[in-house]
């Protein structure tokens, strides 16, 4: 499954089963961010015990998104079958502040630095 915008790019690969995001997501709103949702949706309702997030090359994203991820978090934590693996760049302003605020929706979500 692939998302490609103007400045991004959603890949999803299932021998991994991994969601790697690269660019600049600035979307505007929940309703933008709907085919993005949708194809997270997917990913948590295939029954995988792991789900990776790949943000190292995702260089921007939005309180949109962020609240986008937040609510996949929150969805993946309900389901309490599911690990989620996030992995971050520390060269990447946003990233920082904001994954530690997912962890703390999921505790038991871990965070891999580059």
């Amino acid at each position: 499954m692939k998302i490609t915008g103007e400045d991004y790019q959603i890949d999803y690969h299932s021998d991994t089963v991994t969601v790697n995001c690269q660019g600049t997501l600035r979307l505007n709103g929940m309703d933008e961010y709907a085919p993005i949702v949708n194809l997270l949706d997917e990913v948590i309702n295939k029954d995988n015990s792991l789900v990776q997030l790949d943000l190292r090359q995702l260089e921007f994203l939005n309180s949109s998104g962020i609240n986008m991820l937040s609510k996949f978090i929150i969805k993946v934590r309900q389901k309490k079958s599911i690990q989620v693996i996030i992995h971050g760049s520390q060269q990447i302003l946003w990233q920082g502040k904001s994954l530690r605020n997912l962890q703390r929706l999921m505790p038991t979500l871990q965070l891999e630095w580059d």
